[in-house]
């Protein structure tokens, strides 16, 4: 079996096991899907921490992981930027301090404490921090007028837009990259991906954007939206999905790694599978906050 048709065959079958889970903690919506995402959030912190020692930094892992997964946690608890704000602040810098108190004993005068403490915090808010806003996604339909039951299926339509955009983009590109893929869009950072791939892909988010907003999201009494919106949500976040490729892209370039684990057949670790989804969520929940939808 050629290598491409294997590749997609694990990415078939970690789809099949993984997208049911998924969804099936975001309708629970809730501390069901908090503590998932909090669960996510240490295991991909864990994964960048990896990152890093294998270029021989020595992270604060424990502290790192438990921030990141606490802060998710916290805006389980106080699901708006506005209620979870202050604790989520708290915890970073509580983080900080705790890491330069203990970098006096355990880093020095080697261990380049700089480099530790800014990994440590980094893990925690480009994971913790990125996740925090699937969670204020997922309590939206709440703050509308009416407010929308959290256990009704609607209330996951925004969570599903930058997710579906993420998803159908990501499949496009991967098929239009293969098919028809000459010219690199990234050639020293990800050479797989390729400028057909891209624009299949941002296609693909823009159309996945106006259906999600059409079926799930146009009809939410308080929310405004329409398709156009949904289209244009899907633009945004089929540029930045693939900018979060890139990015953890350049940290696996950095330690010198294909993938951040092996937890996910076909597709590496949790954060290779999760990294588009890093920059997705909160740009959703800009952009619909920008255009005066939500908030």
């Amino acid at each position: 079996m050629a290598p491409r048709s294997r590749e997609l065959r694990r990415r078939v079958a970690t789809a099949v096991v993984g997208i049911p889970l998924v969804l099936a903690s975001l309708y629970m919506g809730g501390w069901w899907f908090g503590i998932v995402l909090a669960a996510v959030a240490m295991i991909a912190t864990a994964e960048l921490f990896g990152l890093v020692a294998a270029r021989g930094g020595r992270p604060y892992g424990v502290s790192g992981m438990a921030a990141s997964g606490a802060i998710v946690l916290l805006a389980t608890a106080e699901p708006t930027p506005a209620g979870a704000g202050g604790y989520i602040l708290a915890v970073l810098v509580a983080l900080v301090l705790v890491s330069l108190t203990v970098s006096v004993w355990l880093r020095w005068p080697v261990g380049e404490p700089q480099a530790v403490v800014a990994v440590t915090l980094l893990g925690s808010v480009y994971v913790g921090g990125t996740l925090a806003f699937a969670v204020f996604l997922r309590n939206l339909p709440a703050t509308l007028s009416p407010s929308i039951d959290s256990s009704s299926w609607p209330a996951m339509g925004f969570v599903l837009l930058p997710l579906a955009a993420v998803w159908v983009g990501d499949s496009a590109a991967f098929f239009a990259g293969h098919a028809w893929g000459q010219r690199k869009l990234f050639p020293e950072v990800s050479p797989g991906k390729t400028v057909a791939g891209a624009v299949a892909g941002l296609i693909g988010s823009t159309v996945a954007g106006a259906v999600v907003t059409a079926v799930a999201l146009a009809r939410l009494p308080g929310a405004g939206l329409s398709w156009p919106t949904g289209a244009l949500v899907g633009v945004v976040i089929g540029v930045a999905a693939p900018l979060g490729d890139a990015a953890e892209s350049v940290l696996k370039r950095e330690a010198g790694v294909k993938d951040s684990g092996r937890m996910l057949p076909g597709h590496g670790g949790l954060l290779d599978r999760i990294d588009s989804l890093l920059f997705a969520f909160p740009v959703a929940y800009g952009v619909l906050v920008l255009l005066g939808r939500v908030g």
